[in-house]
């Protein structure tokens, strides 16, 4: 053997692990001693359950306690952080719960929604009465006259009832010359539905005493019935004839004979003295008189419609 060399190697010595293949073992290879096939490893081969983890100590060694429990059991010696005195340590402290989110405002959404309601309702009562008023408006008819002494359209009932004490109805009217008071007629403007007739033949008449509260101009009402032809009459103020008759035109276009069908009414502007006044209406030379009267009436000033 020359310096340098190792001589022949055999297969066993270069590989360590031959013996586990076929051809290591034909050229004789063993496994080395020792433990679990690598070398100079100790094997200590013992019997299922010898081997003892608690073992005893020897004599002067101290006891160290066992802290390994049973399989699924706890460890005695264990203690949960909470259960030591001072709780849970500073660092690890529990996550405080999040805070629920709050729900819809129901209440204010139920004070909107009356609110609502509230404003349409007060809306649709503005319009009806809106509209109301228009519709009056536009129903109201126009009965200015067209001269001093012309005729208006028949006012309703309400209209005509009046509310100062200078009007009176055919009841307390005062017939002469063949007029008498009657109320077979329908329709009659007066309040107790009466009015004076006969008032078709000369010299007839019907007259009113009345109280003015000044001196000046006044504005005299007569409500009065009248069919077919139009008809005019007299107006007397304390005895002295007034410069006009009193047209009683038949505006209603009433048929002849249906006098239910013609009431309205007519105006002069006569001129009174504060106190006791005497008014009539007859029927004078070259009148027309086939009309009935339901009522009178007094405004002061110079006016054209009886409202």
């Amino acid at each position: 053997m020359t310096p340098g060399e190792n001589g022949p190697s055999t297969p066993e010595d270069d590989d360590p692990f031959g013996y586990l293949y076929a051809d290591g073992q034909a050229r004789g290879a063993q496994p080395p001693s020792g433990g679990y096939g690598y070398p100079n490893s100790v094997s200590r081969v013992r019997t299922v359950g010898e081997r003892q983890y608690a073992q005893q100590p020897q004599y002067g060694q101290p006891t160290v306690p066992q802290q390994q429990g049973a399989y699924a059991q706890p460890n005695a010696h264990y203690q949960a952080p909470e259960t030591l005195p001072g709780g849970t340590p500073p660092g690890r402290q529990p996550a405080p719960p999040a805070p629920g989110r709050r729900g819809p405002n129901t209440k204010g959404l139920l004070i909107g929604a009356i609110a609502v309601v509230a404003a349409v309702v007060i809306g649709i009562g503005v319009a009806m009465l809106n509209g109301n008023d228009d519709k009056k408006t536009d129903n109201e008819a126009d009965t200015t006259p067209t001269q001093s002494q012309s005729h208006a359209p028949r006012p309703s009932a309400s209209s005509a009832s009046a509310s100062d004490a200078l009007h009176a109805d055919a009841s307390a009217l005062t017939p002469a010359g063949g007029a008498a008071k009657a109320s077979d007629v329908k329709g009659a403007t007066s309040s107790d539905g009466s009015y004076v007739t006969g008032l078709n033949q000369p010299g007839a008449s019907v007259t009113w005493n009345v109280n003015a509260p000044s001196d000046g101009s006044y504005t005299l009402f007569v409500y009065y019935s009248t069919a077919d032809d139009d008809q005019s009459m007299t107006v007397t103020v304390n005895g002295t004839p007034f410069g006009s008759k009193l047209g009683m035109v038949n505006y209603r276009h009433a048929k002849n004979g249906d006098f239910a069908n013609g009431w309205t009414y007519s105006y002069v502007w006569p001129t009174l003295k504060q106190g006791p006044n005497t008014i009539s209406v007859s029927c004078g030379s070259g009148d027309k008189c086939n009309a009935l009267i339901s009522k009178v009436k007094l405004k002061q000033g110079q006016v054209k419609k009886d409202v």
